[in-house]
Parts: C-alpha cells; structure tokens; sequence
C-alpha cells in the first residue's frame, strides 16, 4: 500500500513515525533508494544539515529523491529537511535544491537559543499549534510558486509550493498532528475512518518540554541532538 516514507538517516525517525501511526497512516523508513518505491510522500527530518548531506551522497538517495520527486513524489522538510531542500542556503553550497526559496542554517543561534512557541496556521488547522525551534533556520525568501503558511517576525517560518512542504520547526517534537495530517492531505492520503485524536496523548509524546505554551518560551528538556 502506498504511504509516506521517513528519510532514516540521522534525527527525529521514530517521532514522525509515531505521529503517522496515530493517525492510522501506513510509513516507512527510507534508508535507500529502493525504500522510495511505492511512496507518495517523504519526510526529511530535521538532524545535522552537513551531515546528513554526506550521507544522501553516500547513498545514492539524493539522485534518487531528485528523481522521484520529479514523477511526483511529494516531500516535506523539517527543520534540517527544510534547509536541505532549499535552492537556495546563505552562505553554503546547496544538496536538494528542489524548492524555490533562500534558508540560513542556525538563524537563532545555539541549541541554548532553542523555544517553544503556540501560533495560529490557518491553513493547517484553525485551532493555534504548538511548534519547537532547535537550532532553526529562517527562510528569508520565497519563489514566485511558493506560498507562505506561517511569518513570524521577520522571516518565514513554514511554506509550501505544490509538491513540497517545508517547516523551520519541528512538529514530530510536539503533542499536535495537525502537520502531519495536513502532508498526508497534500499527498492525496486520506486518513482512516475511524477515530483519531487531534494530539498525541502525553504518555505517547517522544519528547520532554516540548508541550504548548502560550508565548516563546525557552527548552527545559532533554534536547541533546543536533536538530
């Protein structure tokens, strides 16, 4: 059956397949390019951006990922899946490059400067989402067939074009599945019939400290990793 896949080489895997999975969505790991096969959309996690570069050249995923996404494949960046997908990366060479819009990796600063912040994307959901910041990114430009979905001071944090969806923030860290049923929409999956809930329960959360908050607050959790 076809589903969405979940680029498995470095960051927040299992917390986007745990989103996909209480939304009673098929998922798969991509690890490989024979792992595409099948699929109508990919999720790039967010991770160490160089990093994760090396590794889509190692193997073989990036001429892959090209290749799909031009026969339709629809993709969705977060945080480091958004700056790798960018045509455009201030200062460094780009990987993708499948998304017409300008990102600069590490926009706020440390993993120190990392914060939670509740706002309203209404073309998401009409009620506010609760989003996660690590080590961010901004985008500061958008193509002429990209669309923003969330501005927040001066930059812009989420936008879409019509075959790729990209986030500065990271939704997989939050108790909301309102992005990931918003990219299932976007590749034409409908969500089973039965009984969803709109946010994960506590006890399902894969994260400390990433609850929604009402105004910009700094991380408490446990965030060790590089997003």
């Amino acid at each position: 059956m076809a589903g969405i896949g979940v680029l498995d080489l470095q960051g927040g895997v299992v917390e986007h397949l745990g989103h996909l999975a209480a939304l009673g969505l098929s998922a798969r790991r991509v690890k490989k390019a024979a792992d595409l096969a099948g699929l109508t959309g990919l999720i790039l996690p967010g991770g160490e951006s160089t990093c994760l570069i090396r590794l889509l050249r190692r193997c073989g995923l990036d001429r892959a990922i090209r290749d799909r996404a031009r026969a339709g494949l629809k993709l969705w960046g977060t945080c480091a899946g958004a700056i790798l997908l960018a045509r455009e990366v201030v200062g460094e060479a780009t990987s993708l490059g499948l998304m017409d819009i300008r990102i600069r990796r590490n926009a706020f600063g440390s993993q120190l400067d990392s914060f939670n912040l509740t706002v309203p994307v209404p073309a998401v959901d009409p009620a506010p989402i609760p989003l996660t910041f690590i080590r961010a990114p901004k985008i500061l430009r958008l193509g002429a067939a990209v669309s923003s979905l969330l501005e927040i001071d001066d930059y812009c944090a989420a936008a879409e074009d019509p075959d790729t969806l990209v986030t500065v923030f990271h939704p997989e860290l939050t108790p909301s599945l309102a992005f990931h049923r918003y990219f299932a929409a976007k590749c034409g999956l409908p969500i089973p019939n039965r009984q969803h809930p709109e946010r994960l329960s506590k006890n399902s959360s894969h994260v400390e400290g990433a609850g929604p908050s009402s105004n910009r607050t700094g991380l408490t959790g446990g965030f060790t990793s590089s997003f």
